[in-house]
C-alpha cells in the first residue's frame, strides 16, 4: 500500500484529466507489474523416459539445461526403451528415449513418430566369476553368448571358452545368464548381435526389445541396467549385457569385461577408439529418418556392439509452446556445445553425433510443432 501512498497531487490530477476526457487508465504501481510479468511467464514441463542407458546422461542433461531455459522443467526417468518407445507414440510423454530404432510395423501403427539419434553409444558383456580377476578380460563370441543364453553351453570351463581363455583357471561352475524383463534396447541390440553371429539364434529367437528368452536352468531376469548390474553382482558364475554408461558402476563393483570378437576376428574392448572405427564404417549409411543398426560393423579395429541413441518424438505436440521446447531441448542436446559437449559423453563413455550426422537430425527436430 506504500506505494500508492506516494503517488503525487500533479499524478492524481493528470490521472482525473485523462478519466473526465473518457480515456482508460490502469493504476498499477511498478512491483505489481514486475509481479504480473513473472506469473505470465509459465513453466514447461516436458517429461522424458525409457532407456535406462541414456539415463544416466540425462541426469547429466537436466541441470545444465536448467542454465540455458530455467522456464523448462524436465523430469527423466529410466524405464526401458519399449515404455519410452510406448508412451512418446501415445502422448504421455513428450521426449521417449530408446536405444532401439522403431520398425516399419510399429511406424505405420503410429505415423508421425520421428526417431532422433543424439549420440552413439555402445554396450558391453560382463561376468562375475569367482578366482577370475575382472582384470583378465575374458575373450567371448557371439556364437558362444548365443549358446549360453540357449543353454547350450552350461559351464564356465567350456571347451569353446577354454579354448579362447588359454591360461585362464575356469571353474566348473554353472553359468547362469542374466537377461533384461522390461522391454529393452539394450536387449534389441544384444539379441541383433546374437542373430549376426549365430544361425540357431538368427531362425529361432531372432530380435527384438523383447525376445522369448529360451528356458535355461538357473538363467535370472533384471529391470533395466542398474538392476542388471545388482543382479550380476549378486550373483556368482553369471554373465550379463550392460549398456556401457553402466560400466563404470560394473567395474566398481567388480564385474569383470569382456572381449567381443568382431567381424573381421579381432577381440575388443568398447572404448572411444573401437567404437569410433565401427561407427565410421556405418554412419555413412544412415537414411534420411535415421533408422539403422550399427551392430556388427566391418573392420578390424570396430567393436560389434555400437548403435544411436534416440530420441522418439511425435511430431505434433499438445501445443506450440511444448514443441518449441522440445525442438530448442534437442537442438542443444545435439549441439557439440550444448550436450554433445565431451564433459557429457566422456563419463557415459558415448561418442557425440558425428557432423555429417547432425543436418539428418536437425531436419527430423525441425518436423516438430504444435
Amino acid at each position: 500500500m506504500n506505494n500508492f501512498k506516494k503517488v503525487s497531487l500533479m499524478t492524481i490530477s493528470t490521472l482525473i484529466g485523462a478519466s473526465a476526457l473518457g480515456a482508460s487508465v490502469s493504476i498499477v504501481p511498478a512491483f505489481a507489474k514486475s509481479h504480473v510479468a513473472h506469473r505470465s511467464a509459465s513453466v514447461v514441463k516436458l517429461q522424458e523416459t525409457g532407456s535406462t542407458l541414456l539415463f544416466p546422461l540425462f541426469q547429466l542433461w537436466v541441470p545444465a539445461y536448467k542454465k540455458v531455459a530455467p522456464s523448462v522443467q524436465i523430469t527423466p526417468s529410466g524405464t526401458g526403451s519399449g515404455t519410452g518407445i510406448q508412451q512418446a507414440s501415445d502422448g504421455t510423454v513428450q521426449i521417449g528415449a530408446s536405444d532401439a530404432y522403431m520398425s516399419a510395423a510399429q511406424l505405420q501403427t503410429t505415423p508421425g513418430i520421428l526417431n532422433i539419434p543424439l549420440a552413439i553409444s555402445a554396450q558391453q558383456v560382463m561376468y562375475h566369476i569367482p578366482g577370475v580377476s575382472k582384470k583378465v578380460h575374458l575373450k567371448l563370441t557371439g556364437n558362444i553368448l548365443a549358446q549360453i543364453y540357449t543353454g547350450k553351453i552350461r559351464y564356465w570351463n567350456d571347451p569353446q571358452i577354454a579354448k579362447l581363455n588359454k591360461g585362464v583357471k575356469l571353474p566348473h561352475n554353472a553359468i547362469v545368464p542374466i537377461h533384461r524383463q522390461d522391454a529393452s534396447g539394450d536387449t534389441f541390440l544384444f539379441t541383433q548381435f546374437l542373430t549376426d553371429t549365430n544361425a540357431n539364434w538368427s531362425q529361432t529367437v531372432q530380435y527384438g526389445t523383447s525376445v522369448s528368452w529360451p528356458s535355461v536352468p538357473g538363467a535370472l531376469g533384471a529391470q533395466g541396467n542398474q538392476g542388471v548390474v545388482q543382479t550380476a553382482v549378486n550373483t556368482p558364475n553369471s554373465v550379463a549385457y550392460v549398456g556401457i554408461s553402466w560400466l563404470d558402476q560394473g567395474l566398481q563393483h567388480g564385474l569383470g569385461e569382456a572381449m567381443l570378437q568382431n567381424k573381421a576376428g579381432k577381440f575388443l574392448l568398447p572404448n572411444n577408439n573401437t567404437i569410433k572405427s565401427a561407427a565410421g564404417a556405418m554412419i555413412g549409411k544412415t537414411p534420411k529418418d535415421e533408422r539403422i543398426s550399427l551392430i556388427y560393423a566391418p573392420g578390424k579395429n570396430s567393436y560389434p556392439i555400437i548403435n544411436y541413441e534416440y530420441a522418439i518424438v511425435n511430431q505434433k505436440q499438445a501445443n506450440p509452446a511444448t514443441a518449441n521446447a522440445v525442438k530448442k531441448l534437442l537442438d542443444w542436446a545435439i549441439s557439440p556445445s550444448g550436450g554433445n559437449k565431451a564433459v557429457f559423453m566422456q563419463k557415459v563413455h558415448f561418442l557425440p553425433l558425428p557432423a555429417s550426422i547432425q543436418p539428418l537430425s536437425k531436419a527430423q527436430i525441425n518436423k516438430i510443432h504444435g
